[in-house]
């Protein structure tokens, strides 16, 4: 699919056709569109075809009048109910001489949030504080991720103590899984910004370095809570196995006292149906022992568990 949007006066309106100074949204194109981009719009092929992977990490390229910038933003699954997974994607940001082209292999929430017009003062055709504010939308949604994370991580704190089954690991798991691949993206987005910072692939204007500097402190403050919710949560986990094993001792417990209890009665009882030429006490005798034996057996098992 292929959106063409520009600024008009304060807003963000959609073009019937690609213009000067226009934005071009491009997201989980076909092969119609993809050879519309290459023949039509004159773009490297290469380029687009690593905005199209999904297993590229953020770098930058430079070739002729065009370069690519590739960065890494968080997605959500929430397919299921009980369990959201997190994970990152690609964004290909290709510049030329009239236009900004974003490319994405599947829908982007960050995307479609800008194409909304949630971002303020936003200009498609001054294209190097276009590139910086997408770049701050995008790390903007990585700290809005990770706090989803820590609050999806508090709730399954608060159901350790009763915890016997092993969903709420693999949930941790997950969660933990996901810190990573935001760790590892975040870095890669850090490197590329600092290439930027140095001027040398886009034109940097003066107004804009204060916005470049704002994405720069995001970024690494975003890079910051990840390490503090990684550590967090891998003591978690530690702590989560303890409770479960310790939960399984107690049942375990639980159950041979019963056992024990149970057994004596039986013990007693077995007796009478021996064949012996002694004589028995009558029953009541025989009830009365076991009775009383059960009891002082419990009491007992009562005082060591304390």
């Amino acid at each position: 699919m292929i959106k063409y949007l520009k600024t008009v006066g304060s807003k963000l309106v959609i073009l019937d056709k690609a213009e000067a100074g226009c934005w071009i949204s491009v997201t989980s194109p076909d092969q119609s569109e993809i050879d519309y981009l290459v023949n039509e719009r004159g773009l490297d092929s290469g380029f687009v075809l690593s905005s199209l992977d999904e297993e590229e990490s953020s770098h930058i390229e430079i070739e002729d009048d065009q370069t690519l910038i590739i960065v890494d933003t968080p997605a959500a699954d929430t397919s299921k109910a009980d369990n959201t997974l997190f994970y990152t994607m690609p964004i290909g940001i290709i510049l030329t001489d009239d236009n900004v082209i974003t490319i994405s292999s599947k829908e982007n929430s960050v995307l479609t949030e800008i194409e909304s017009g949630t971002i303020k003062n936003m200009q498609t055709n001054m294209k190097t504080r276009f590139v910086l504010q997408c770049l701050l939308k995008i790390t903007a949604k990585f700290l809005f991720s990770l706090k989803q994370i820590e609050k999806l991580s508090y709730g399954l704190e608060q159901q350790l103590k009763g915890a016997l089954k092993n969903q709420e690991l693999i949930q941790l798991l997950g969660l933990e899984k996901a810190l990573v691949y935001f760790s590892t993206s975040l870095k890669a987005n850090d490197v590329t910004l600092e290439k930027i910072n140095r001027g040398r692939v886009i034109k940097l204007y003066e107004e804009d370095q204060d916005l470049l500097d704002d994405v720069l402190i995001e970024v690494k403050q975003a890079i910051e809570m990840t390490s503090i919710y990684t550590g967090i949560l891998h003591g978690m986990m530690e702590a989560f196995a303890s409770v479960i094993s310790n939960n399984l001792n107690m049942v375990m417990w639980r159950l041979t006292v019963i056992t024990i209890i149970l057994a004596i009665p039986t013990m007693v009882f077995s007796f009478y149906g021996m064949n012996t030429d002694l004589p028995l006490p009558f029953t009541w005798f025989a009830t009365l022992t076991a009775i009383v034996s059960t009891v002082v057996v419990s009491i007992v098992l009562l005082k060591k568990k304390k």
